[in-house]
């Protein structure tokens, strides 16, 4: 089984006004997976709703809280771009022993021409196949959280030289 757990964060089209409010969507996690007819046990839990630059030390103990207490040994999180790297990296140096992968989307994910689906589904493909270990999963590269940066310019995950 896959334990999913959501942070909030543009893949579930939610969109931050000023970096305070959050506008409602229409669209969950739940709702790409049913869309694409998916054959896997999974669950699927929100640990929070922020915008990740609003995560604190906390939220990211929360988190962990929640991996650790999680029966499956393969955990998605969905996250904001903003600071996932920063997540991965806290998450990644504490050796759960588990396969951890971080996903997110860079256009909303209520919008017509979002990247949230392929990245969901990469993702899921991913964290199926892989050691344990944290990971991203973005722009159809899976990155090792100790190797990772997110390039501004191109708004996209890249691996550290």
């Amino acid at each position: 089984m896959i334990q999913i757990f959501t942070t909030g964060g543009t893949i579930e089209g939610l969109d931050y006004v000023d970096g305070k409010g959050i506008t409602q969507s229409s669209v969950t996690i739940e709702t790409f997976l049913e869309k694409a007819n998916v054959d896997f046990e999974y669950a699927v839990e929100s640990v929070f709703k922020k915008d990740s630059r609003a995560i604190d030390e906390k939220d990211i103990q929360l988190l962990v809280q929640r991996i650790r207490n999680a029966n499956s040994t393969k955990i998605l999180i969905t996250h904001g771009t903003f600071t996932m790297e920063d997540t991965a990296k806290y998450i990644g140096k504490l050796n759960l022993k588990k396969t951890i992968v971080l996903v997110g989307s860079f256009i909303l994910g209520s919008s017509a021409d979002t990247d949230a689906p392929f990245n969901l589904g990469y993702a899921i493909s991913s964290l199926q196949l892989l050691k344990p270990d944290v990971y991203i999963a973005m722009n159809g590269q899976v990155l090792l959280w100790n190797n990772v940066s997110k390039n501004l310019e191109t708004n996209k995950f890249e691996r550290n030289e």
